[in-house]
């Protein structure tokens, strides 16, 4: 997902607060992508996300599963520098504005809110496929699609820019583009070794966050 967005309008170039949480989350990740590059294979076995059920791992000397601290531990793993940088570049793009729009403590709950509830719907299609051999899902997609999302209900009319190809939408247009897209994907079973459910899952669970939150305004006000 490689993308650009247009800068704002007069009205929003006023000075807002740096970012630190975005920033945190990225030092965050980088940094265990960098313990992952010294510790053994065993390490991201304990901490990546396993389906349903205990399986035997000879090569690694362990057995490996599903255990509920991979719901999160799993979003701070990455396979590679590319899929890292990837994650990393949407995770400023979206966030630094999502950040600002909902403050530090709001933009915390609903960032891992996606990644639970990403984790949580990887877990349940992975587990009820089955396979003859399970195989760990690891990365920062889950929460970064939440923020997507919550990009475009905040900024529906913002225009973001594909880089390849470059076609200028407005977000709420792109988001949901974007979300057919990992939907059929999914079905289908193109792009085989992205976890398409879980990018999905991160959107429901920012939706699900952005809600609640609205409903409670609408109590409070009334």
């Amino acid at each position: 997902m490689l993308v650009r967005l247009a800068s704002p309008g007069a009205s929003h170039v006023s000075p807002v607060p740096p970012a630190v949480v975005t920033t945190i989350l990225i030092l965050a990740n980088v940094a265990v992508f960098a313990l992952q590059a010294t510790a053994d294979d065993a390490f991201v076995a304990r901490f990546a996300l396993w389906p349903l059920g205990r399986f035997p791992a000879p090569e690694l000397g362990m057995v490996v599963g599903f255990h509920p601290w991979q719901l999160v531990t799993s979003a701070f793993l990455h396979a590679s520098v590319t899929h890292l940088a990837l994650n990393m570049f949407a995770l400023r793009i979206f966030g630094r504005d999502v950040e600002r729009d909902l403050g530090a403590r709001r933009y915390l709950v609903l960032y891992f809110a996606a990644v639970v509830t990403a984790a949580c719907v990887q877990l349940a299609v992975v587990s009820a496929a089955g396979g003859p051999r399970p195989y760990p899902t690891v990365g920062a997609s889950g929460g970064v699609f939440g923020l997507l999302f919550a990009f475009a209900v905040l900024y529906p009319r913002r225009t973001v820019t594909l880089l390849f190809p470059p076609i200028p939408m407005p977000a709420w247009l792109f988001v949901t583009l974007y979300g057919a897209l990992e939907l059929g994907s999914g079905v289908f079973g193109t792009r085989s070794g992205v976890a398409h459910f879980a990018h999905l899952g991160g959107m429901l669970g920012a939706f699900l966050t952005l809600r609640g939150w609205r409903r409670r305004q609408e109590v409070e006000e009334w």
